[in-house]
């Protein structure tokens, strides 16, 4: 059976030939340009499909294999981590940016987190999401390390997830500043990479105990 291609980025498709890729677009923040060349490439490899993800995405649908590595140069960008076992992009809201009803940065912090981590092997995959208020657009609570706004500051929850064994976020942090939550971050994560078991954060948190992980990143 054809798998995926994790080299390539490219996730095989319910017809068993072909593949869909999605190219990284740091917090869903894009130009006319790049959405002009992703439009221009996916007609002229016959893509079946753009389809909007979840993630923040554009996920070309429907192309062939031999067609994969053209596709990634015609885009100008090396196989985005849209797969595997790694740092997923990190989902990001407007925040202060652009609505009216943000209270901190989010696509500022974003974008830090993104470019530092996006990519990143671990022992399993693990999703991000920095939201600017408290509507928590970004659905923070269910990503493995959710960051919210609030008018005091950010909040740091971890261990969120949705899926097969759906789990809200344990909160962790309130009112940090945007260094203080990336110090906190990079704790995390450290943490989280010494962990040799295939296990989602929230997993490992309920294993140890909260207490206990806590300590273990300088809480």
């Amino acid at each position: 059976m054809t798998k995926d291609l994790l080299e390539k980025g490219a996730i095989i498709q319910r017809d068993k030939e072909t593949y869909a890729i999605a190219p990284h677009i740091a917090g869903g923040i894009t130009s006319p340009d790049l959405l002009r060349k992703i439009a221009d490439v996916s007609e002229k490899y016959g893509a079946a499909a753009i389809k909007v993800t979840s993630s923040q995405r554009l996920a070309i649908v429907g192309l062939k294999e031999e067609d994969l590595d053209n596709v990634w140069e015609e885009l100008g960008m090396k196989p985005a981590a849209a797969i595997g076992l790694c740092v997923r992009s990190v989902r990001i809201c407007p925040g202060t940016t652009f609505c009216k009803r943000g209270q901190q940065d989010a696509v500022g912090l974003g974008l830090k987190l993104d470019e530092k981590y996006h990519g990143m092997e671990l022992p399993s995959k693990l999703k991000m999401a920095v939201s600017g208020c408290m509507n928590s657009c970004a659905e923070s609570a269910v990503r493995d390390i959710g960051i919210m706004g609030t008018p005091k500051g950010f909040t740091v929850m971890v261990g969120g997830s949705a899926g097969l064994r759906p789990r809200l976020a344990d909160v962790i942090a309130e009112e940090l500043d945007e260094e203080e939550v990336l110090d906190l971050v990079d704790k995390i994560i450290t943490y989280y990479k010494t962990h040799t078991k295939k296990h989602r954060l929230g997993r490992v948190i309920d294993e140890v105990g909260l207490d206990t992980f806590k300590a273990e990143v300088g809480l």
